[in-house]
């Protein structure tokens, strides 16, 4: 898939969105057979809870590594997104640590 620097259109950010959760679906490879953090810029942040900020491809890959060793199989049923929820973490004294290793570890 051919990704652009300049400003996209809707259109292609859903596209490359798309691409993103059918890569994450199948183990960090996109339809093209590249990484999924070739989808990224350079200095892209991405954020999951327990885990933080990771600022750049290198970071966002520790990332995917760590989140994805917590996993057995995801699915994304992209066909039927039409709405946003966002997530609140309930663990606010951040006490939950023994189900994610990285903070286990720490």
């Amino acid at each position: 898939m051919a990704l652009t620097r300049e400003t996209m259109t809707d259109e292609q950010r859903k596209s490359v969105a798309i691409e993103y959760l059918k890569a994450f679906d199948n183990g960090g490879i996109t339809s093209a057979g590249e990484s999924i953090l070739d989808l990224f810029a350079d200095d892209a942040q991405v954020y999951f809870p327990k885990w933080g900020l990771a600022t750049g491809k290198d970071e966002i890959g520790r990332l995917f590594g760590d989140v994805g060793g917590t996993l057995t199989s995801i699915t994304h049923h992209y066909s039927h997104f039409n709405c946003c929820f966002i997530y609140l973490d309930p663990d606010y004294a951040a006490q939950d640590t023994a189900r994610y290793p990285w903070l286990a570890a720490q």
